[in-house]
C-alpha cells in the first residue's frame, strides 16, 4: 500500500471519529427544552442520516464478504475511504430528500418530552 493512500485512509479515520465524537457531544450536552423547532429537526435528521449510514456500512459488509483475497493491492484504502465518503453523502442525502421518517418521529417525540 503507497503512502498517499496510507495517509488519505488515516485521515478518513480521524475525520470520521471527530464526526462521530461531536455528534455524540451534541445529542448527550445538550438541552433540547429550549431549542427552536428547526434545532430539534436538524439534530433529529443528524441521527436518522448517522443510523443510515451505518445500515450502508452493514450492507456493504454482506457484498464485501465475497471479494477475493487476492485482489488486495495498495489502492485498497482508497478505494475504502471514497467509499465511505459515499455512504455517508447517499445517507445525507437520502435523509435530506426523504429519509425513512425516522427524524420526524423523534422530533414529535422530543417535542412532546420537552413540552416545546
Amino acid at each position: 500500500m503507497d503512502v498517499g493512500a496510507i495517509s488519505a485512509y488515516t485521515d478518513f479515520i480521524k475525520t470520521q471519529n471527530t464526526a462521530d465524537a461531536k455528534l455524540k457531544e451534541k445529542i448527550d450536552g445538550a438541552d433540547y427544552s429550549k431549542a427552536s423547532d428547526k434545532e430539534l429537526m436538524d439534530v433529529c435528521k443528524q441521527f436518522e442520516s448517522y443510523f443510515l449510514e451505518q445500515v450502508f456500512k452493514e450492507m456493504q459488509k454482506t457484498v464485501d464478504c465475497f471479494k477475493s483475497e487476492e485482489s488486495s493491492s495498495s489502492s485498497d484504502g482508497l478505494v475504502d475511504f471514497f467509499k465511505d465518503n459515499a455512504i455517508q453523502e447517499l445517507a445525507s442525502t437520502s435523509t435530506d430528500l426523504q429519509g425513512l421518517g425516522l427524524a420526524q418521529m423523534m422530533y414529535e417525540q422530543m417535542k412532546r418530552n420537552y413540552n416545546i
